[in-house]
C-alpha cells in the first residue's frame, strides 16, 4: 500500500518527524530511510536508537500512540495516488484475479487508506498487527496466499521497498518491483518497473514468468 498503491511515505515522514521531536531530537535521513517499509514495532526501535534513547515501555507506547494518531489526521485528509497505481488496480480487478492488498500498516490505518483507495479492488488484505511478524518476513505474504486459498509460488507480489520486497520473495512470491523512495537492489525472482503506468495484464504475466527465470537462474 504504502510507496507503491498511494503515495503515504511522504505522510509518515510528517509523523515520523512530528514524534521525534515530541521526544526531543530530529530523526536522522538514514533512520527514516530504514524505517521504509517497516512495521510500527520496528519502526519504534529504529527510532529510540536514531534518538539515543532507552526502550522503556511506556515512553514507546506513548511514541506509538502519538505516530498513529497523526498520522491518521493526515490520512484522513487525503492520499495521493502513485503514477498509474489506480488504473493497474483496475485492470487487475478487470482480469479477474483474486488480489490481498499486503501491508506493514496496522488496521486502524488501513482501513482508513481504503476509504480511498477501494475495497472493491482486493478479495482479503492483511495488516502488519494481524500477524506474528512483519514485513521484512514473509508472515504477511504467508497469511495472505492462505486467506487466497493459493500456493505463494504462484503470486506476484508488487513491492516499491527493499523490505517488502524481502517478505515477498522469503514467502516465495515472484517479485514485480516498483521502487518508490529508495532504491532496491536487483535479486533471484525480481524483476523491475519505473512505474506502474501502462501495466497491463500480460505484462504481469511476463513478468512473473521472468521473475521466476530469474530465480531459477
Amino acid at each position: 500500500m504504502d510507496g507503491t498503491l498511494v503515495d503515504s511515505e511522504k505522510v509518515w515522514t510528517v509523523s515520523l518527524a512530528d514524534t521525534a521531536r515530541r521526544l526531543g531530537g530530529e530523526l536522522s535521513a538514514a533512520a527514516r530511510e530504514a524505517i521504509i517499509g517497516s512495521n510500527l514495532p520496528r519502526t519504534l526501535v529504529i527510532m529510540f536508537d536514531d534518538l539515543g534513547l532507552p526502550h522503556e515501555a511506556d515512553r514507546m507506547a506513548e511514541a506509538e500512540r502519538l505516530i498513529l494518531r497523526r498520522t491518521g489526521e493526515l490520512f484522513r485528509g487525503g492520499l495521493e495516488w502513485r503514477p498509474g497505481a489506480q488504473a493497474a488496480l483496475r485492470m487487475v480487478r478487470e482480469s479477474g484475479w483474486p488480489t490481498a492488498l499486503v501491508t506493514n500498516t496496522g488496521r486502524e490505518l488501513t482501513e482508513l487508506a481504503l476509504d480511498g483507495i477501494g475495497r472493491e479492488h482486493f478479495t482479503v488484505s492483511v495488516c502488519g498487527d494481524e500477524v506474528p511478524r512483519g514485513k521484512p518476513d514473509p508472515d504477511p505474504y504467508l497469511r495472505a496466499a492462505e486467506l487466497l486459498g493459493v500456493d505463494p509460488r504462484d503470486c506476484l507480489a508488487v513491492e516499491d521497498s527493499p523490505t517488502g520486497a524481502l517478505a515477498a520473495g522469503r514467502a516465495g512470491a515472484a517479485v514485480l518491483v516498483v521502487p518508490c523512495e529508495v532504491p532496491v537492489p536487483a535479486g533471484p525472482g525480481r524483476v523491475q518497473r519505473d512505474s506502474l503506468v501502462g501495466l497491463t495484464a500480460a505484462e504481469l504475466r511476463s513478468g512473473y514468468t521472468r521473475a521466476r527465470e530469474a530465480d531459477a537462474a
